[in-house]
Order: C-alpha cells, then structure tokens, then sequence
C-alpha cells in the first residue's frame, strides 16, 4: 500500500514537473525590463524568452515578436533553447516510462522486479530532466546579474529576472523530488516481489493418497521361507 502511494507520489511530481517544463520553454518572461536609474518609463515593460520578445503597454496592448533568427539571441539564450527543449521531451518519455511501470497498469504484466526497473529508469530520466531544466535557468539567471551590476553596460539594456526562471527552478526541484521517490518505490518494489512465495500446482487428493500407500502383501503366510 506504502509503495503504491508513493508512486501516486511521484507521478504527479512528474506530471507536474512536465507541465512546468514546458511551460517555462514556451513563457517570454525570461527577461524582463528593469526600471532603475534614468529608465522610468513604467508604463512599458519589455519581456524577452526563448521563442519571442514581447513589449507590453499600460497593462492593456501587448505585441509579441518572434525571433527572425536563432543568431539574434545572445549565446545563453541559444544554449537554453536547445536544452529546454530537450528537456521538454526527456519529461514527456519519463512520464510515459512511469505510467508503464505503474503497479495498477496490466500492459506490461503482474512482474514486480521487472516494473520496479522500470519504474528506477524513470526516476533516473525525471532527475536528469531536472538537472537540465535547472542548467539554463541558472545559466540565464547568472548572465541577467552580471549585466545588472555591470557599469558599463547601458541602464535601457540591463534586465531582471523574470518569472520563468523562478517557474524553472521550482519545476527543477519537482522533478528531482519525483525521479528521487520513484527510485525509492522502485527498490520497494522489488523488495516485496523477493518475499513472495509460489502456491503448489497442484494438491493431494484422497485418491492419490490412497496411492501414495502402500499396497499389501499379495503373497500368503505359506509361501514365506
């Protein structure tokens, strides 16, 4: 019952963390305007993501722009599209391989230790899914900070963090936090595929124990020497 609810557990950490991955792939608020020194104009706010930019006004008309070319983007930003990307589909095949692994699904069969293999090879995915969602996020966060206390770069061209890189980082933990509670459902998975016993094939019967006896001597008390 423990080892079921903890694959509940961790399936829907990594349900979740592959919503988050995607969702921070696609989000344009990876950058964000920072309003310090002579830029006060607040009515305008400029987000800068992966895929597009965006300049919203006033909170009320927004325009979004896709990148002409993946050259236009500065070499982190480069980088980052390419492993969120590969991170968005890393996610979606751990969440399958994890929903094969699960004990209430019949496809792959009633074997314990074979799901619990299964289920360790999800976990191994959903960590390493973590750890490549977390790489450009932090990439990302680090140059933003840089460039922030940089005094030669520009008060316009300085940005802050914006809210995909805090939805990184919490999906980064989500799918570590999955990929570490299904390695440990599946080592208790196989722990109780060890303890169980097989029922005999087949019982005794009155007739064959009657069998089983042995049979009385045939031969009479005159014919012993």
């Amino acid at each position: 019952m423990a080892t079921s609810a903890l694959q509940y557990a961790a399936l829907v950490l990594g349900g979740a963390g592959l919503v988050g991955t995607v969702a921070v792939t696609i989000m344009p608020q990876w950058r964000v305007s920072a309003f310090i020194g002579s830029n006060i104009v607040v009515f305008e706010t400029i987000w800068e993501g992966l895929w597009m930019n965006c300049i919203r006004q006033a909170n009320i008309r927004m325009q979004c722009k896709i990148y002409d070319s993946l050259l236009a983007l500065s070499p982190d930003l480069q980088a980052s599209r390419g492993l969120m990307c590969a991170a968005a589909l890393l996610s979606f095949l751990a969440f399958m391989t994890a929903i094969l692994g699960m004990k209430c699904t019949r496809c792959t069969g009633d074997d314990d230790k074979a799901k619990g293999h299964i289920l360790l090879t999800a976990g191994i995915m959903f960590i390493i899914t973590g750890l490549v969602v977390l790489i450009p996020v932090s990439w990302v966060a680090n140059s933003i900070i840089r460039d922030f206390y940089n005094p030669i770069v520009d008060n316009g061209q300085k940005r802050e963090l914006g809210e995909a890189l805090y939805l990184g980082w919490t999906t980064a933990l989500v799918l570590l936090a999955g990929g570490a509670i299904f390695c440990c459902a599946s080592y208790g998975s196989e722990k109780s595929s060890s303890y169980r016993y097989s029922v005999p094939s087949h019982r005794t019967t009155p007739k064959s124990y009657h069998m089983g006896k042995k049979s009385p001597s045939v031969y009479s008390k005159s014919q012993y020497v």
